[in-house]
């Protein structure tokens, strides 16, 4: 078969959804094994908010693990002759880890924190309103968290350039973040209904939108701030 005849056989419309529905497989299975042991001792857990700090170090696997699915769903091409998800998530995973961490644990320590003030309020004394500012600085940090995440999984900046680039295009890119914001509401609401296990198995899926979400934002990066 000659190069034109493979080029044309994973190109068309069936070719591409398939690859498309492999590729979201391969991954989803991946980011499963690498965020299992955080996962596993989630469900285990007891839903009290005396648990909420361990949920949080449960969570931690699961930064690297998103971060590595990212990198395979942006470069993975939906040619069928040219599919290798599990090599471009291992490269991703191997490659982004050490920014992934330093982006998602202090991430899910203010994220922690706020959880922590906003269950404890009755408790404190503190009047009920202050669940509005808290909640808001919650969405804002969980935003520009997963903006930051994002970039760190594409691009080779420092961590305090990933952070203000971060904050920088929540205001740049208003859409990206409503996107964002969105896809965060929704696994939230998901979790709520459904369970932990419910969202895990969707996981792929919600990082292929965020991805896809955020196409503005890493353009505009791609463009503006790299050679």
């Amino acid at each position: 078969m000659t190069a034109t005849a493979r080029r044309e056989f994973g190109a068309g419309p069936l070719s591409r959804v398939a690859a498309l529905v492999y590729t979201l497989l391969v991954v989803e299975v991946l980011l499963l094994l690498c965020a299992a042991p955080g996962l596993l001792a989630l469900l285990a857990l007891e839903r009290h908010v005396s648990n909420l700090p361990l949920v949080a170090v449960c969570a931690v696997p699961l930064g690297p693990a998103l971060s590595a699915a990212v990198y395979a769903l942006h470069h993975q091409r939906l040619d069928l002759t040219e599919l290798h998800p599990a090599r471009l998530f291992r490269r991703g995973y191997r490659v982004n880890l050490r920014g992934a961490l330093l982006v998602w644990v202090p991430l899910l320590l203010w994220l922690t924190v706020i959880a922590v003030n906003l269950v404890n309020l009755p408790v404190a004394g503190v009047p009920g309103w202050w669940a509005v500012p808290l909640v808001l600085v919650g969405a804002g940090a969980a935003v520009v968290g997963t903006n930051a995440l994002v970039i760190t999984s594409l691009f080779a900046f420092r961590p305090r350039d990933v952070a203000r680039l971060a904050g920088y295009f929540v205001l740049r890119t208003p859409v990206v973040a409503a996107g964002t914001a969105g896809l965060l509401v929704a696994a939230a609401l998901l979790t709520l209904v459904a369970s932990e296990a419910a969202l895990a198995a969707l996981g792929s899926v919600l990082v292929l939108a965020l991805v896809r979400g955020a196409e503005p934002m890493i353009t505009a990066i791609r463009t503006e701030f790299t050679s």
